[in-house]
């Protein structure tokens, strides 16, 4: 039994590894291939819509709600000793350097990650990239770069978009529910927030963007197995995306703080 248990942990740890090695391979391949002409803007802004725009309504539910539960939360503890003028601070700080990024990667990984997955393994598995080979046309620079660029450069946007409506979810609860005093709230939140709270969560956001292209776009391009294999490719995308976004989130919070 335990043998078994070594063995389970042991091929589940190489696989992780072995995984790992062959996106850093397709980031750097698709790196090399960001700065060779053509650029496909129509393909880069088809993208951006898909990353970002269908993805505001759930990070604005998720954003909105998170910034209210802290808020309710922190009233709750910091009452205890008096120190209720601080919520708006505590909400902004956790918001634009944690929360806000970490929630809205896991939200769009679940939702674009999957998606890139289960469109680039449909195509796997159709010979779609094979016929793409054939016609002499690169696939990782048709169908990986412009998810690439986009999830990069869009994940930011979110992110800004969370942090305000996080901010403005903990104000309503604090003010209007539990009746704080607004202008105490508002003087602590600018008081103490800094520009390099929001710096370091966009900078998080670009680096959740890279990880939640390239491992869904990994998922899906080695795909194999027929509509069985894609379902597996889209779950694999999802739990190794968000299992190396709450990972490098420790690692880029230890290297800039």
């Amino acid at each position: 039994m335990i043998t078994k248990l070594f063995e389970f942990i042991g091929s589940k740890t190489i696989n992780f590894i072995n995984d790992s090695g062959s996106i850093m391979i397709l980031f750097l391949k698709t790196l090399i291939r960001i700065f060779r002409l053509p650029f496909n803007l129509k393909d880069i802004l088809k993208q951006m819509e898909d990353v970002g725009v269908n993805s505001i309504p759930v990070v604005l539910i998720m954003s909105v709600f998170t910034g209210m539960v802290l808020a309710l939360q922190t009233f709750t503890g910091f009452r205890r000793f008096g120190a209720e003028a601080f919520i708006g601070t505590v909400v902004a700080l956790s918001i634009t350097r944690e929360l806000g990024p970490v929630l809205s990667g896991l939200m769009v990984s679940g939702r674009v990650g999957a998606g890139m997955a289960a469109e680039l393994g449909t195509m796997r598995v159709t010979e779609q990239i094979d016929a793409l080979h054939a016609l002499a046309t690169d696939p990782i620079k048709y169908l990986i770069v412009p998810r690439f660029i986009a999830a990069v450069i869009i994940m930011p946007i979110l992110v800004i978009f969370s942090d305000i409506v996080g901010i403005i979810g903990g104000y309503f609860v604090s003010v209007k529910l539990l009746g704080s005093n607004p202008t105490i709230y508002l003087d602590r939140t600018w008081d103490y927030l800094e520009f390099d709270d929001i710096y370091v969560g966009l900078v998080k956001a670009c680096f959740f963007g890279m990880i939640i292209s390239i491992v869904g776009c990994y998922q899906g391009f080695y795909t194999e197995g027929g509509a069985e294999g894609v379902g597996k490719a889209t779950t694999k995308a999802v739990v190794l995306s968000s299992m190396m976004i709450l990972i490098s989130n420790y690692f880029i919070t230890a290297f800039l703080f």
